[in-house]
């Protein structure tokens, strides 16, 4: 019988609590569980984040301490994973009490669509904290707590909201669920089983090691993780020692895609930069191609 622990699970953007509430009930039927599913404003779900971390903070913090010898496990959705990761980066010293981490359909590297509403990074509502770039810090956590990040896809690299890459942590284990959308991932059977699979210790995936080709490329001003379907568009640019290669593409649109291809052909990572970032893509691309021992030392 396992023992007694603490669930909390977060609804994201535009929602409410009631499928990650019947998520938390699905989870822990067999088990016995003290379920802690906050409803965020649904007004300031479409503001900033900010004030959300600060609610779901202080609720975990008096739950946590109501219950000082009951482990934790959470799940957050889309943006409630977001929160979650904002959370614990404020309470490291709750790490070693945390069980389990499953993001579900979380734009960890930052949704596309929020960089399209705010590409200035000015601050427009929610836009900006939603397309920020949060994988270094999931990373860290995800090398601490057990994690799980799950993936759907109905367009051949999204589902329908935000892109598969955006979602894939360092040290975290992956599942893709083709087929299913971002709103059906709230509370779907696939989702309860591997997460309750993750839970009983199964092996659903090795944890994520990217590519030191992609940590370069992500680090490339302006960059948005993008569709992996677009690769099939894309022209080989250069080929590195070990058969990686980078694969360009300009859309319709004038948006410069860049893509990085395996020794045998599969689509690594894909990624664009908007007009305002043009420069710097073709600046990084010929510095990268520029060092013969790229690959032959460790990049951070």
């Amino acid at each position: 019988m396992p023992r007694p622990y603490l669930l909390f699970t977060q609804h994201g953007w535009a929602d409410t609590n009631q499928s990650m509430m019947a998520l938390a009930t699905a989870l822990t039927a067999k088990d016995e569980a003290q379920i802690m599913a906050p409803c965020l404003d649904y007004a300031m779900t479409w503001l900033r984040i900010a004030p959300l971390i600060d609610q779901v903070e202080t609720l975990a913090t008096a739950t946590l301490a109501q219950q000082p010898e009951l482990p934790l496990r959470i799940v957050g959705h889309s943006m409630g994973g977001l929160i979650w990761l904002e959370v614990l980066n404020r309470h490291p010293d709750w790490w070693d009490r945390v069980d389990f981490l499953v993001l579900v359909a979380s734009p960890v590297g930052g949704a596309d669509l929020g960089r399209i509403l705010d590409p200035l990074k000015v601050g427009l509502g929610v836009a900006a904290d939603l397309g920020k770039d949060r994988r270094p810090l999931a990373g860290r956590i995800a090398a601490a707590i057990n994690t799980l990040t799950i993936a759907g896809d109905i367009d051949g690299g999204s589902d329908g909201t935000i892109t598969v890459e955006s979602t894939r942590v360092p040290n975290a284990q992956f599942v893709y669920l083709p087929g299913l959308s971002h709103a059906a991932m709230r509370c779907h059977p696939q989702v309860i089983e591997h997460i309750q699979d993750f839970w009983a210790g199964k092996r659903l995936s090795e944890p994520l090691i990217p590519h030191p080709l992609v940590n370069r490329l992500r680090q490339i001003p302006g960059m948005t993780d993008a569709h992996l379907r677009d690769f099939a568009r894309s022209t080989p640019w250069h080929t590195f020692t070990d058969g990686t290669s980078i694969h360009l593409w300009r859309s319709p649109f004038g948006i410069d895609h860049v893509f990085l291809a395996s020794a045998q052909g599969d689509c690594l990572y894909a990624g664009y930069v908007g007009w305002l970032h043009g420069e710097d893509l073709r600046r990084s691309l010929d510095a990268l191609r520029g060092e013969p021992e790229l690959l032959e030392k460790p990049i951070l």
